[in-house]
């Protein structure tokens, strides 16, 4: 069924981000903007988005924003209205907007843990089925933002974890369904590692310290990049960072080893820093514009994995690749490179 499906090359693209005021979001709208896509992007930070906007007027880009809580399933008929009003149509449409909860899943309080799920699943539930409506008609790309944790539970991130296990279950039966009905629409679950974005700075945060990222950590292009490749090349998902590639492997190949690991994820996520208490941007918009966050941990610029696996290239080297990065995981921290 998948012959049905034609994407067009990204300048002739109309693209819909959510999340789009910063880090993957961001990214990929900027990406998209320098291939001469049209872009609607949508967000609970107003300010930031018309701030882009502006900008991408400046160079020649026809943006819009809609200031939007993914959330709400009306805000999503919001978006695709705009889009057709301004535009006419949708190509590509990215369900991005994700946020995370930092602590023991006993001290996460259900309202919290309700408002995630809002966010990270029915967001991309509202957002697909708004998006089908116009895309079974006219053809075109849906992409879903899953995560390396889609596939591996992390401890203190119990609630996110769940969310993207959800996303991906979601979005693996939506594309069942519509291979079985030959819709023309394209369906890819993007799957990043850790990514230097404004991640932990706008999740809620129960520990006594400042959360962290595990590392290896990615720059947010890196995502940014698959996206734009899964928008032009009908694929099933891409794991951004041969890091997720390797969650994923040991999760699935030696769950037990996986198990074992969890006391070092705890510890990678915990800095040692006194928390500060903040609330994130879990319940409202905290204005954090820019693709990147403030980590002080290196941050990889490249990924050969990702790389091979998007061009349809070298796949028994993306194999080595994953390999070393599995080695690299088990690694005691003090002795990485």
């Amino acid at each position: 069924m998948k012959s049905r499906i034609r994407l067009k090359p990204i300048s002739q693209q109309v693209m819909v981000i959510t999340g789009a005021s910063s880090g993957i979001g961001r990214a990929t709208a900027e990406a998209a903007a320098d291939k001469g896509a049209k872009l609607v992007l949508a967000s609970r930070d107003g300010e930031a988005l018309q701030q882009m906007v502006d900008a991408f007027q400046r160079i020649g880009t026809e943006a819009v924003a809609v200031t939007a809580d993914v959330g709400i399933e009306d805000d999503h008929r919001r978006i695709l209205a705009e889009a057709l009003t301004r535009f006419g149509r949708v190509d590509t449409w990215v369900n991005n907007a994700g946020v995370s909860i930092f602590g023991r899943i006993e001290d996460v309080s259900f309202e919290d843990q309700r408002k995630l799920f809002e966010t990270n699943f029915w967001g991309v539930v509202y957002g697909s089925v708004v998006a089908l409506g116009h895309l079974k008609k006219h053809g075109g790309a849906l992409i879903n933002l899953g995560s390396e944790v889609s596939d591996v539970a992390v401890p203190l991130q119990g609630a996110y974890s769940a969310s993207k296990h959800a996303v991906k279950g979601y979005t693996d039966a939506l594309r069942l369904e519509l291979e079985d009905e030959g819709a023309p629409v394209s369906v890819t679950l993007i799957k990043p590692a850790a990514i230097d974005t404004n991640f932990v700075h706008n999740a809620k945060n129960y520990l006594d310290v400042e959360a962290q990222l595990p590392p290896p950590i990615y720059v947010p292009e890196l995502a940014a990049d698959a996206i734009l490749y899964a928008a032009t090349h009908p694929i099933r998902d891409v794991y951004v960072g041969g890091a997720s590639k390797a969650a994923s492997a040991l999760a699935r190949y030696a769950p037990s080893l996986m198990d074992k690991l969890g006391g070092m994820f705890i510890r990678q996520q915990r800095s040692s820093v006194p928390s500060s208490g903040q609330g994130g941007a879990l319940h409202a918009s905290r204005h954090a514009p820019g693709k990147r966050g403030n980590t002080s941990q290196p941050v990889l610029e490249h990924s050969m994995y990702t790389r091979m696996t998007t061009t349809g290239r070298g796949m028994a080297m993306a194999g080595l690749a994953v390999g070393a990065v599995v080695g690299l995981m088990l690694l005691p921290r003090s002795r990485r490179g």
